[in-house]
This record gives C-alpha cells, sequence and structure tokens, in this order.
C-alpha cells in the first residue's frame, strides 16, 4: 500500500479534511482583506492583516501537505461569504474561528504523521488568537 492510498480510502477522509480546511483560509483570506478596509480604526486594521497573514500562511502549509499526499496542486474555492459590515463580519469571523480551532485538532487526531500533526495543532492554536482578536473587536467597535 503506497502512502496516498492510505489517506484516501473511504474510512480515512485526511484529503477531504484538508481540501475543507484549504477551502476555509482561501476564504478567509478573501474575507479579511475586506474586513480590514471596513474597520473604523488603523490598529484593529493591522490586526486583521496580521490574522490574514495567518491565514496566508496556513493556507500554503495545508497546500504543500495536500501536493505531497497526492501529487497535485489544490484548487482553493471560496465557500463562505464574507458579511457586508465590519460588526457581522467580526461575529462572523469569531464564530468561524473557535468552529475551526476544534476541526483543526480533529485533523491532527486524525493522522498519525507528525508533521501534519503538528501543523493543524500550530493552526488551531493560531485559530484560537485570532478568535479572541475578534472578540476583542465585538467588544470594542461596535458602531
Amino acid at each position: 500500500m503506497q502512502y496516498y492510498d492510505y489517506y484516501v480510502r473511504p474510512e480515512n477522509t485526511i484529503i477531504q479534511d484538508i481540501i475543507k480546511a484549504i477551502n476555509g483560509e482561501y476564504s478567509a483570506i478573501a474575507c479579511y482583506e475586506q474586513l480590514a478596509r471596513m474597520a473604523q480604526t488603523q490598529v484593529a486594521r493591522n490586526q486583521i492583516m496580521e490574522i490574514r497573514n495567518d491565514e496566508i500562511r496556513h493556507y500554503h502549509e495545508f497546500s504543500r501537505i495536500y501536493t505531497s499526499l497526492t501529487g497535485s496542486q489544490p484548487t482553493p474555492q471560496i465557500t463562505e461569504e464574507c458579511a457586508p459590515d465590519f460588526n457581522s463580519g467580526s461575529l462572523a469571523s469569531f464564530k468561524d474561528e473557535q468552529e475551526t480551532v476544534d476541526f483543526y485538532l480533529e485533523i491532527a487526531d486524525k493522522t498519525t504523521d507528525p508533521t501534519i500533526q503538528q501543523s493543524f495543532r500550530r493552526a488551531a492554536a493560531d485559530e484560537q488568537n485570532h478568535a479572541v482578536w475578534f472578540l476583542f473587536f465585538l467588544t470594542q467597535y461596535r458602531f
């Protein structure tokens, strides 16, 4: 059995999970650029762009993992639309980041590959930090 075969068997959906993670990061990258433009303060704009940079790093790391497992490049898709205003965007982002923490930890737990485990656990920690920032925006910048 080849390495690739282990990950694409029906009983092991890690490839589908990685595709979902790639699409989530790709969607967040686009949304956070819009959200930064809507922010009322330079501090909020800068922090959202820092979060966006983390999402870009996650996207590249997950794409690298996907390519190493499948031998092909992912084809990312926007799977979540960005909210039309800063408050609803911050709330949606807070909820999404919190849900993503659990999802990434589940991916890390599904695999025995230490590189994949480390990548997703690190990303989960980043996502938790992002959620805290969006909660801060919700409490400080309501307008």
